[in-house]
């Protein structure tokens, strides 16, 4: 089974090149990945998440934002009944930011300069589909 992934940025940030780069590595990984472009709603983020099914929502902040842009979409995941969807975050997150997002309901953060390698083998994690054959 593949496991879907949806890779958003919520906010006003337009930078989407490490995005990209994530989204890509996730796919090369065997992962099925949605890519909803910059300056997206959180509303919009779960709707697209309830629509296509994911069992990821990954949100690429670069532009401070990230303690309250990931408070919102968990707690909107759980009022659309979705609270089961793993919400992960990486981008511009100091290391004294992590603790604080883990504990705003993030499954795993993932600071700029993460390996993909690293990242690949934790989204494996958090949905079980281990490495593939």
């Amino acid at each position: 089974m593949t496991a879907r992934i949806l890779v958003a940025k919520p906010g006003l940030d337009g930078h989407d090149r490490g995005a990209k780069i994530v989204a890509r590595a996730l796919r090369d990984a065997g992962f099925e990945v949605i890519y909803t472009g910059i300056r997206q709603r959180i509303e919009d983020i779960v709707s697209i998440a309830l629509q296509e099914d994911v069992a990821v929502v990954g949100l690429s902040i670069l532009s401070g934002a990230h303690i309250a842009l990931t408070t919102r979409t968990v707690e909107a995941l759980e009022a659309a009944g979705a609270g089961d969807i793993a919400v992960i975050v990486g981008g511009t997150i100091p290391q004294g930011d992590v603790p604080k997002l883990l504990s705003a309901g993030a499954a795993a953060v993932f600071p700029t300069s993460t390996p993909l390698d690293v990242l690949v083998t934790e989204v494996r994690k958090l949905t079980g589909t281990g490495n593939p054959a």
